[in-house]
């Protein structure tokens, strides 16, 4: 499943307010979706970042991504390893979620849960 975040830029009619929340769920929320994707497996950097414009439908920068990752990391929602790559290639650093990085998206469901049934009971 393919989710594609509208960038406002498909309308004149946009606000900046509207531009400035898809920012604010896609970019500034980075972690949910890398941890999302490392529900299903481990990856490594690259391929995340990869991950997120083809499932997400938007592309954070290479340094941002990389950033988040550390702190996930530093946080204990991640751990890391390295994998050796025959054929001269280099050895890639893998992640996957913990159990921390697990309960961390539970609890961000939850809060988006009930901001939706709070924000949009009238919509």
């Amino acid at each position: 499943m393919n989710y594609e975040y509208p960038t406002g830029e498909e309308s004149t009619e946009s606000s900046k307010a509207f531009k400035r929340l898809t920012k604010k769920i896609s970019i500034d929320n980075l972690w949910i979706y890398i941890l999302r994707l490392l529900q299903e497996k481990e990856m490594y950097g690259y391929e995340l970042k990869e991950s997120i414009k083809n499932r997400f439908g938007f592309e954070p920068a290479t340094v941002t991504s990389y950033t988040i990752l550390y702190k996930l990391e530093k946080d204990n929602l991640v751990v890391s390893h390295i994998k050796d790559h025959p054929e001269g290639r280099p050895d890639r650093k893998y992640y996957s979620i913990t159990q921390e990085g697990q309960n961390a998206m539970i609890k961000a469901k939850e809060l988006f849960e009930k901001i939706f049934d709070k924000v949009f009971d009238k919509t």
